[in-house]
């Protein structure tokens, strides 16, 4: 049975519709960087979901040939996530799209070095005759957050920020969005495949201890 991080880390991947607070560790990721509306068609978001799945799926399949990773087990590569900002703006601001700044990211299981990473781009690039120069590998140490599951359109996700926020103030918290710590999404259902009411989104916040 392959291994799959949503039902063995569900504190991460499935936490309850109401919020709490999470220290959450540094995990690698495969990432690519971009910016714009997520919703347009060809645009640089819906093409970074390709070229990570390019090589997500290039290091899951990899124990059938010739290049063995140390420590290898099989598993479920696990969610699509997005880290989420706008220049010059507090939070987010749902209806300037156009205006978003993205970091598209998956999980790395701990076995897979930056290395292997190398290996997936090198390989991915050869046997589909596609450029995945702009994958990198991505490092992020997230700490201490406030996070809940959104159910529905991502564009109703301000009420459950709201939430969040105000569990976060009385538990004597403050927002951490920093260049480095961001608004984060973990994206448990695909919008293709699915009615809009039945999106289900990890929604996580940096917070610290006010001071």
């Amino acid at each position: 049975m392959a291994f799959d991080y949503k039902k063995e880390y569900k504190e991460f991947y499935m936490p309850k519709n109401k919020p709490g607070i999470i220290e959450i560790p540094k995990m690698n990721y495969i990432a690519v960087r971009g910016k714009g509306n997520p919703n347009e068609e060809n645009g640089e978001y819906k093409n970074s979901i390709g070229l990570l799945y390019g090589i997500a799926f290039t290091i899951k399949m990899s124990y059938k040939g010739t290049h063995k990773i140390e420590g290898f087990f099989e598993y479920v590569v696990p969610p699509l996530e997005g880290l989420w900002w706008q220049e010059n703006t507090k939070g987010l601001d749902y209806a300037r799209k156009e205006d978003m700044h993205f970091i598209s990211m998956i999980r790395l299981p701990d076995f897979v070095t930056k290395e292997d990473f190398e290996w997936a781009v090198e390989e991915a690039t050869k046997k589909k005759k596609q450029d995945f120069s702009k994958v990198e590998f991505f490092p992020y140490d997230e700490g201490l957050c406030v996070q809940c599951m959104h159910i529905g359109s991502y564009d109703d996700e301000p009420a459950t920020v709201d939430l969040m926020h105000d569990y976060m103030k009385a538990n004597g918290y403050e927002l951490d969005i920093t260049d480095t710590r961001y608004h984060h999404e973990i994206y448990l259902r695909d919008p293709r495949k699915c009615d809009v009411s039945r999106l289900k989104t990890v929604v996580r916040h940096p917070i610290r201890k006010a001071e």
